[in-house]
């Protein structure tokens, strides 16, 4: 039986890339796709959302949770994603008149299957934490909340302290820390370590599929900016190891924490605090991702991008 989840996304090119390995496994039942505003405004992110379905064409496709448009966001990602998120391509997209917001979506389908759906969570975490705040009874349902964002003891890469995804909305990842939420974090350390190389996009550009094909038009944007402005000859897939930690948690080595986040501090804002003292003083509330089977990861997702 599949398992049943949502994708919390902003998208974002790696989001991208992640959602078409999640939407084509039969593995898992991807029942809702909701957008929040991060690497773009939540506006963008929606429609990256409808894009992203709509070039991939899945067998079922999933609900689309808007993203507030309140979210006030004190960064973006576009200089590596480009102006629209996906690249400098322009997709013609379907307009959606009557949408959903996110966080309401996601108490639908966890109120409709109770314990069994699983939160990928690839954005900032306003969603889950409006979510939880609109039906504080969710947190007793939810099956599991895979997190792709902070550190563990890597530096952060919006500030010397923060993680992007954590920076956006420090009050909203404290929130989801502190709920009583089966979680699993996926850092900075060990998301550093996944990289496209460009034979990895030969093989995809190559692959006369749906994803190969819309993978091939993102991709390139990708690969100039992290040349030009990180001066890498790859690409970063960071939001593809929540998706890969939860379809092959075998390949990922994980351990007890006790997680917060800092939301205020002239230099600390966003900054993921986890206990890692030899004697923590609170019990632990998630498991950690400290390191992964690298080559093995990356084989899986390239079988998963080229299967169909």
């Amino acid at each position: 039986m599949a398992r049943k989840v949502i994708l919390d996304v902003d998208p974002g090119i790696d989001d991208a890339v992640a959602i078409a390995l999640a939407l084509h496994d039969p593995r898992l039942e991807v029942v809702a796709i909701t957008a929040s505003g991060g690497n773009v405004s939540p506006q963008q992110a929606t429609r990256n959302v409808q894009t992203i379905i709509e070039q991939l064409d899945p067998p079922r496709w999933p609900r689309i949770g808007a993203a507030p448009n309140d979210t006030s966001l004190p960064a973006d990602n576009r200089r590596l994603h480009g102006p629209s998120g996906l690249g400098d391509t322009d997709f013609t997209t379907a307009e959606l008149h009557h949408q959903h917001a996110a966080d309401k979506v996601i108490c639908d389908e966890v109120r409709s299957a109770p314990d069994l759906v699983t939160i990928i969570c690839l954005a900032p975490l306003t969603n889950l934490a409006a979510a939880l705040q609109r039906d504080p009874e969710l947190v007793n349902q939810i099956g599991q909340v895979v997190i792709r964002g902070g550190t563990y003891s890597a530096a952060g890469n919006v500030t010397a302290a923060a993680e992007f995804n954590m920076y956006c909305n420090p009050t909203a990842a404290q929130l989801v820390f502190r709920s009583l939420l089966t979680k699993t974090l996926v850092p900075l350390d060990v998301t550093n370590r996944l990289v496209m190389t460009y034979n990895h996009f030969d093989q995809l550009s190559g692959n006369s599929t749906r994803t190969g094909a819309f993978l091939g038009k993102i991709l390139p944007y990708a690969f100039r900016s992290h040349h030009q402005l990180l001066g890498q000859e790859g690409i970063q897939l960071h939001d593809v190891l929540g998706v890969m930690a939860l379809l092959h948690p075998e390949l990922f080595e994980t351990v007890p924490c006790h997680g917060d986040v800092e939301t205020a501090g002239e230099l600390t804002a966003g900054a993921t605090v986890l206990d890692r003292r030899r004697r923590p003083e609170s019990q632990s509330n998630m498991d950690v991702a400290v390191g992964m089977d690298t080559p093995a990861v990356m084989d899986a997702v390239m079988r998963g991008l080229t299967a169909r």
